[in-house]
């Protein structure tokens, strides 16, 4: 009799599962502070979230450079995976994984990885563009990619290893960027997903393969660079050993949006009917575009360094990267170093209780780049621009907000003098969502109605693509509307607040 109550047991929570309709999706969302496990169950349309595992992710700096500690993060997805598997009774249908872009691995002939890797914030890239527009024009270079000059560019930082003649390019056989590197651990497939793929300046938008002359001209080897894998394909199940380790077993590895922001854009929740809205997807950095059916590889697009990343359904990404709240992180960290602990919560509070417009930054000056004393360098930034020169806290922290609400202005001006579309309103999607003063600061900066979520963006975009991989959902429009029946967003009414133009008008005088 014991025998019959299991299968019954186990008919009664398979026709339960079949009735209701429940899918559970797993989204491993990495990001440059934090990466997450988080748990999607979809059913009749509406997707609830559930995160199972939180970790940090700090580089690590050795005697050769500053390294992301791609070890660590493995182990801490397998614990995210089995604390995840165990919470929903071993019921997950698939598993997806996104990172940020540009950074890689190189491995060997037996796919044993050859180096840590790099991380994008590394001095390696220092002086790489001139060292590239020397041996290529950069009219050639964006014809080839229709990618923004970066010097964290995945281009740069394989150029800087063809200069220093690295030993790894005479034993690597394939490249891979970080998610790629994952999901070869997770499944055994190797990988080139295509959004992610579109990050690297690599690859041509045009024929949709790698940029081979850009390549040559840089003496990278191209044997490395395989075949690319459209977003929301199956690629395996998981591994035997990592099944066995985290107590998950016969589980669908699929390749969403693997690149953060294309999984973010994903859930942007707008109307099928309007596709003339811009985004920011706002974290470490804050991303801006519109959503394209087809790159734009003009002059115009180059002399603006605006870049063409691929996205779903036959989308593009026409967007520019701004230095987002990084600005803010790094000052945080510094203020931590000086033992002055400060949230998140609290920094806000102290900026908007400050002066506005004491001063304009540009908050995508190469000396804000790289890890370091912020408060000191925002300082420097201003008596060198002969501005007064901020001492409080909140003075500097809303120095840095109202930057990224400047800037915000001007590649939104310049999006729709591009598109051609007024680009109203602006989505603003992501963790970056809960700072309501610099929503508010956009929304007056720009003169636009901002609407704000879902924050979880990124993770939801990642587990509807796996929807869309299983063929649980159909359609972009299919996934937007699971969206906006999910999620309630916030909206911001642009106010004439006084000094905007001003402070915009010394913004552009600077950059010029």
């Amino acid at each position: 009799m014991r025998g019959y109550d299991e299968i019954f047991v186990k008919l009664e929570e398979y026709f339960t599962l079949i009735m209701t309709n429940t899918h559970k999706y797993l989204a491993i969302d990495l990001g440059a502070e934090s990466g997450r496990t988080i748990v999607g169950s979809l059913e009749d349309d509406r997707l609830t979230l559930a995160e199972t595992h939180r970790f940090a992710n700090q580089p690590v700096c050795l005697p050769d450079g500053l390294h992301w500690d791609v070890l660590r993060l493995w182990s801490e997805i397998k614990t995210g995976i089995g604390i995840s598997s165990t919470k929903c009774n071993k019921k997950l249908d698939s598993i997806g994984l996104d990172t940020w872009g540009v950074d890689f691995a190189l491995l060997d002939k037996y796919g044993a990885i050859l180096s840590n890797p790099y991380h994008y914030r590394d001095e390696r890239t220092d002086g790489m563009l001139a060292e590239a527009f020397r041996r290529m024009s950069a009219a050639d270079i964006f014809a080839n990619t229709g990618i923004q000059f970066m010097q964290i560019n995945t281009l740069y930082q394989l150029l800087s290893m063809s200069l220093q003649k690295s030993p790894l390019f005479d034993v690597a056989e394939k490249f891979v960027t970080i998610p790629d590197l994952f999901n070869y651990w997770l499944s055994g497939e190797i990988t080139n997903e295509f959004t992610n793929t579109t990050t690297t300046q690599c690859f041509d938008p045009n024929k949709r393969d790698w940029a081979i002359p850009v390549l040559d001209a840089l003496e990278i080897p191209t044997h490395l660079f395989g075949p690319v894998t459209d977003s929301g394909t199956p690629i395996g199940t998981l591994l035997p050993n990592v099944a066995e380790e985290t107590g998950a077993c016969g589980i669908q590895i699929i390749a969403p949006a693997c690149h953060d922001t294309g999984s973010a854009v994903v859930a942007v929740p707008a109307h099928a009917g309007n596709q003339d809205f811009a985004w920011i997807s706002s974290g470490t950095w804050s991303i801006m575009g519109a959503e394209v059916l087809a790159p734009y590889v003009d002059e115009r697009t180059r002399q603006y360094n605006f870049t063409n990343e691929g996205g779903v359904f036959g989308t593009w990404r026409l967007s520019k990267n701004i230095m987002g709240l990084w600005l803010v992180q790094e000052c945080r960290r510094e203020w931590m170093r000086q033992r002055q602990e400060l949230s998140y919560a609290e920094m806000t509070r102290l900026a908007a209780e400050s002066q506005p417009f004491f001063a304009v930054i540009d908050p995508d000056f190469e000396g804000f780049l790289h890890p370091g004393d912020m408060p000191s360098r925002i300082q420097k930034y201003c008596a060198d621009t002969n501005q007064a020169v901020p001492q409080t806290k909140g003075q500097i922290l809303r120095i840095a907000l109202e930057g990224i609400a400047l800037k915000y202005r001007l590649v939104l001006e310049r999006l729709v003098e591009l598109t051609g579309k007024r680009l109203d309103p602006i989505h603003i999607i992501g963790g970056g969502t809960k700072n309501r003063l610099l929503n508010q600061f956009a929304a007056d900066a720009t003169c636009r109605v901002v609407i704000t979520g879902p924050v979880e963006a990124t993770a939801i975009g990642n587990i509807l693509m796996q929807a869309i991989g299983l063929k649980h959902l159909g359609s972009l429009a299919e996934v937007r509307s699971v969206v906006r029946t999910s999620f309630s967003p916030e909206v911001y009414e642009p106010q004439k607040a006084a000094g905007w133009d001003e402070a915009y008008f010394r913004l552009r005088e600077m950059i010029n």
